[in-house]
Order: C-alpha cells, then structure tokens, then sequence
C-alpha cells in the first residue's frame, strides 16, 4: 500500500494541472527529439511542393511502354473433348492426355484433328497440327449458307446439314463448333443417330461439307 503523502500529493498536482491554461500544459509536457532531415531532402521537398502549387505535378513522369499488339492466329479452334487416358506397362499405368478440337478459319476451311501427350499443352499442338492436315474447303452460297442439303456417315454417326434461310444456325453438339469455324451461316443441322461420340459427330460434320464441296466442283464435261 502506497503512504498517504504520496496520494495526497498526487492529487494535488493534479488540480494545480487542470487549473491551467493548454499552453502551460504543452510547454511543460517533454517534447521527443525532432528527426533531423538532410538538407538535400529539404530542398527536393521544398522542390516537390512547389511543383504541386504550379499544377504541373505528376505521379509517374515516365512514359508507359507500349505492348507489342499481338499476331492473329490464322485458325480460330474450339477444344471439343480432352480426356485422360492411361496404357498398361509392365511397371503399371502410364498417364497421357488425348485431345480433340476443331480449328478453322470461319471463311469456309474447318477440320478436326486428334492430339495425345503427356501434357496438355503438348496435345493441343500436336491436335492443332492434325486439325490443319485434315482441312477442307466449303464452297458457300453469297449469303454464307450451304447451296443443298448433305448428309454423312462417319463410324456410327449419321449427320444432316440443310439450309435454312433467315433461321440461323440452328444445331448443336459439336457439330454446331464445326459448322461455326466453317463460317456457315442460316444452315441447320440434325444428328439422324444415337451416337453421343462428340469426335465422331464432328467427323461426321466434316464429311458432310465435304460431300459439299465434291458436289459443287464441276465435272469433266462442264470443263471441256
């Protein structure tokens, strides 16, 4: 326990404070050492803020360097399917990826391609690089559609591509992906199978325009 001198005079100093004025107060209470600033830092403050009261002050004086625009691929591609596969080997499974998209430029070339590597980006190249092997040429109309129906058969897939004027597209699956990088327009598509295979339907949509561009090249008696 503290002796009662000691609270008395405690109290006392404290009534003596309060009594005065906020300018007594502030001189009397210890001031913590200033930090001392350079010279130079000074004179580029000094600098700096002359600068903001003429209004040419600004955050970042440097010019920004322009981003080289990057290259356009020629073929726009849709991946359709990727699927992680595995082989069996004498030490166990070996894991690779498989992948299945559809590149084309949307002025009547399209194809599908297949790519397989252990890493995906690896096996989209390598499917890119079959898509562009595996390309074909679709003979359109003036208006971007397909002159007459066409139907294929790939494996087990059965295709119908029709023209359908003021429509649209009218199509899905992956056929509708291909028809879409072919750049038809107002044609509609109908899969006359049960087959759910994403790659064998867009094969399928393949051989269709395909068959398109065998019936619209003209024959040997035209020709002469």
């Amino acid at each position: 326990m503290e002796p009662e001198n000691t609270k008395n005079t405690t109290t006392e100093t404290t009534e003596i404070i309060g009594t005065l004025p906020v300018e007594v107060v502030a001189e009397a209470a210890p001031v913590a050492d200033a930090p001392v600033v350079a010279p130079a830092v000074e004179q580029k403050i000094d600098q700096r803020d002359a600068r903001r009261s003429r209004g040419d002050f600004k955050k970042n004086p440097r010019r920004p360097q322009r981003r080289e625009s990057r290259v356009k691929p020629e073929f726009d591609q849709k991946i359709i399917s990727i699927r992680r596969v595995a082989r069996v080997v004498a030490g166990g499974r070996r894991f690779s990826f498989s992948v299945a998209l559809v590149a084309g430029n949307r002025k009547g070339s399209v194809g599908v391609g297949l790519g397989k590597a252990g890493d995906t980006s690896i096996a989209i190249e390598k499917a890119l690089r079959d898509a562009k092997k595996n390309m074909v040429t679709v003979t359109l109309t003036k208006h971007g559609s397909v002159p007459h129906e066409s139907e294929a058969k790939y494996s087990a897939s059965r295709v119908l591509v029709i023209p359908a004027p003021g429509r649209g597209m009218v199509a899905g699956s992956s056929v509708r992906v291909v028809l879409e990088l072919a750049g038809v327009k107002d044609v509609g598509a109908k899969i006359r199978s049960g087959s759910k295979n994403k790659i064998n339907n867009a094969r399928a949509a393949i051989e269709a325009l395909r068959t398109l561009s065998k019936s619209n090249r003209p024959s040997a008696s035209q020709v002469k």
